[in-house]
């Protein structure tokens, strides 16, 4: 019929926000420039966190690695640094993210599988040997055995001749996001969010320019949540540990620009960059108005984003190098500090050398040829943007409510409320990927079942494992035990109380305890997180 309008399909995002045809100047009439967005630099830092961004210095580069023992790991960190990553992020195997030493019986068949294997400061020694750790900084990336890491990297520096003072590096540190994404929990929710706060406060005046919590929303988003719901829990989290810490004594601008958090990309383009620049406005305002904030430093939402390992696939691998380069493309849009990106076959194995150099050269191709480092925020004032940014602000805000109304993050995690949510909404996406509703290129649209792609895959190697157990029961034999049963002795009696534990596990650590005889400490006097189960 002359003059029908033709029928669109409808778009929605994963948020709930619908999807305009087009948008124009009525879609941010509202939108007050110097109330609501602001300059790169200056609050709500919707634009940046730095007046110059890139301009100035180049996002660090930082992927993850690490497997079998640490020589094996350090071998791989050099390889990396000399193809131009400007810091490491450390993987640890299972046992060792358990508080298992590597010669446990429920360590068998996974040390070193899919992470660094770590029992004693030994392991830190081999693992930093001929790291300039005055020059590339280091991520830990452990949660329930966080506190341990810390102690064993500044042990390591000291030993090294580094000043703990000029010290940088991050640890996640994230337990809440483990009892909701990933399952590497030990101790009961109150006594693994103390000992987060003795990192906080130990850090604040021992390592001044280190960042001891990495809030996590990275997991949560791969375990099921929605990219506002990802945002809301993280923030919910932060708020978490920074009420305890406040609770304990420290000022807010003491500590909270020390704070710093982990994102996840994968999904629509526009929805995420959006989610980044609301967040970053809502964060900020939280820090300054619930808590009082003066230091404009405080109310910074330090990142690292880069892309998420649920947007790739094993169908089809070579497809996720492009995944990759638009996870990295959406990354440096959206104004992050920090940039690491899953590796094409990630979906299989532990990235060989090939992978990550490709996932590197993706990173240092957008600096070189690109042109993402030329100027600031470039969508910045797209009426697209703009409206989507407002909207997700609103989402990010309404999700934290609920969140609230919960009883708050604490509550929610120790009953299993969240945890309810994000399983939920796991199983309905993918029931949606089976169906067709969502589409995957490879997965269930443009699929080709003759096309076969060989993925190198990483092979585990009881030899080293063995090398591994073999020198943890040397090390046993040869260190002072007189010294190791002292200092255990004070841990487990401090633990008790409300003293920070932090400097009583330096002291074991530096006797060479090992990651389990700790763990066991706390173990027997705090007990063990006991998953609840809702229907």
């Amino acid at each position: 019929m002359a003059g029908k309008d033709p029928e669109i399909k409808e778009v929605t995002l994963e948020s709930g926000i619908k999807v305009k045809p087009v948008y124009g100047p009525e879609d941010v009439a509202d939108v007050d420039y110097a109330r609501d967005i602001g300059n790169p630099g200056s609050y709500p830092f919707m634009r940046g966190i730095h007046s110059l961004m890139y301009r100035l210095q180049p996002w660090t580069m930082r992927q993850y690695s690490g497997f079998g023992t640490a020589e094996e790991t350090n071998r791989r960190f050099k390889f990396l640094i000399e193809n131009g990553q400007t810091g490491l992020n450390v993987a640890f195997d299972l046992p060792t993210q358990l508080g298992y030493d590597s010669d446990h019986p429920m360590a068998h068949g996974e040390v070193g599988r899919v992470g660094m294997a770590v029992s004693t400061l030994a392991d830190f020694e081999d693992a930093f040997r001929g790291i300039p750790l005055d020059r590339i900084s280091t991520s830990l990336t452990i949660n329930s055995q966080a506190a341990v890491m810390i102690a064993m990297y500044a042990a390591v520096a000291e030993k090294m001749g580094f000043p703990l003072k000029d010290l940088r590096g991050t640890a996640q540190n994230d337990i809440l996001k483990e009892y909701i994404g990933r399952g590497t929990w030990i101790y009961p929710v109150e006594q693994a969010i103390k000992l987060i706060g003795d990192t906080i406060i130990w850090c604040a005046r021992e390592l001044p320019k280190y960042s001891p919590v990495s809030v996590c929303g990275y997991h949560i988003r791969e375990s099921g949540a929605l990219p506002h719901q990802e945002m809301a829990y993280a923030f919910a989290i932060a708020c978490a540990y920074i009420d305890h810490v406040l609770a304990r004594g420290l000022d807010i601008d003491t500590f909270a620009s020390r704070l710093s958090f982990n994102f996840d990309i994968h999904g629509n383009l526009f929805e995420q960059v959006a989610k980044f620049r609301a967040g970053r406005a809502l964060w900020a305002r939280i820090v300054r108005e619930k808590y009082g904030a003066k230091d404009p430093k405080s109310m910074l939402m330090r990142m690292i984003a880069g892309g998420g390992g649920g947007g790739l696939t094993i169908e089809q691998p070579l497809n996720n190098i492009v995944r990759g380069a638009y996870y990295a493309l959406i990354s440096a849009l959206s104004g992050t500090q920090t940039m690491a990106l899953c590796s094409y076959d990630e979906a299989y194995t532990i990235p060989t050398e090939e992978s990550a150099t490709v996932s590197l050269r993706t990173m240092q191709i957008l600096i070189e040829e690109m042109g993402l480092c030329d100027t600031v925020d470039p969508l910045a004032g797209s009426y697209c943007i703009e409206s989507l940014t407002r909207e997700m602000g609103a989402r990010i805000s309404e999700a934290m409510g609920e969140v609230g109304r919960w009883g708050g993050i604490v509550k929610a995690v120790a009953s299993g409320a969240v945890q309810r949510q994000v399983a939920r909404q796991a199983y309905l996406r993918e029931k949606a990927i089976q169906s067709g509703e969502i589409r995957k290129v490879g997965v269930n649209v443009y699929r080709a079942e003759e096309e076969q792609h060989e993925v190198e895959l990483h092979p585990f190697r009881p030899r080293e494992a063995k090398k591994q157990v073999d020198r943890l029961r040397r090390i046993r034999r040869e260190r002072d035990s007189a010294a190791v049963k002292r200092a255990l002795a004070v841990l487990a009696s401090k633990a008790a109380t409300p003293e920070n534990l932090m400097p009583f596990i330096m002291d074991a650590v530096k006797a060479y305890a090992t990651v389990g005889e700790i763990s066991d400490v706390f173990r027997e006097v705090f007990g063990e997180f006991d998953e609840p189960v809702r229907l």
